[in-house]
């Protein structure tokens, strides 16, 4: 991995703070923006935004970051121009094809979220041969969030649940966010310390509605195709300054820093 100067500082700065992130997101928004601005076609900007994507997980590696979750393509994408939605299917299954191997040497597992039973059938093949590949993998869990949408993922969870107290496996008053949350499709992962969202615009998007309740939120006008180890690595500092409060006062916080059952109990999920 090659830093230039001031990467190389914010890159020892952040690691010496300690406080990475063990769960990033991101809303990787701007790849049309970049293209339009460039007099090119929008697949050329999702295609540079690849680079991207591989710029991040390096890094995410080398920070110590255990989870790292892309929003690839979202159920409201399927509405745009047939021709764009066939070229993006078709770069996913390439990078698939051409990453795969490459993320398996570094240790990377590759899953996704979403409604996968809605793609083509190439890129639900190349997507579950790039999981069975990599599932023993422990270095950095990989989420590709694939036709996926908050709200869908919610009303999913819902209807099971409520099959499961139909059939009398669980009584209304067992229902907690605990048990919610163990029926969405991150059940076996933690929720964000930080949602990053590339292209200026301040929303989420339908993305990881219950999951990012208490993320940290960051937004840098910088679009997706440009967003380098710099963006990252300024994004984790921001992070890293700030007090997650999770609903608490500052003096909670303190008292329940010093107590590590306590703390344990309240950042069981969050963290």
């Amino acid at each position: 991995m090659k830093f230039n100067k001031e990467e190389s500082k914010l890159f020892k700065q952040v690691m010496s703070r300690g406080e990475i992130p063990a769960h990033i997101a991101i809303i990787m928004d701007g790849n049309g923006r970049w293209a339009k601005r460039k007099g090119l076609p929008r697949i050329a900007g999702h295609r540079r935004g690849v680079e991207s994507v591989r710029k991040v997980v390096k890094l995410c590696g080398e920070l110590g970051v255990k989870y790292l979750t892309l929003y690839t393509f979202s159920t409201e994408n399927w509405k745009r121009p047939k021709d764009e939605v066939s070229m993006l299917m078709r770069l996913i299954v390439k990078t698939l094809q051409t990453e795969t191997n490459e993320l398996h040497k570094n240790n990377v597992k590759i899953t996704s979220i979403g409604d996968v039973s809605q793609l083509p059938f190439v890129v639900q093949k190349e997507l579950e041969d790039a999981k069975n590949i990599t599932k023993n993998n422990t270095k950095l869990t990989l989420t590709l969030a694939l036709s996926y949408s908050g709200r869908w993922e919610i009303l999913q969870a819902v209807k099971t649940i409520a099959q499961k107290v139909s059939a009398g496996e669980i009584l209304p008053d067992e229902i907690d966010e605990l048990l919610f949350s163990n029926f969405l499709q991150t059940a076996n992962m933690p929720d964000p310390d930080l949602l990053i969202r590339s292209g200026g615009e301040f929303r989420i998007s339908n993305y990881l509605l219950w999951q990012a309740a208490y993320s940290e939120i960051y937004v840098t006008k910088t679009l997706w195709p440009n967003f380098s180890y710099r963006n990252l690595l300024l994004a984790i500092e921001n992070y890293q300054k700030r007090e997650r409060r999770f609903g608490l006062i500052s003096e909670q916080i303190r008292k329940f820093k010093e107590s590590k059952d306590v703390n344990e109990e309240l950042f069981e999920k969050t963290r």
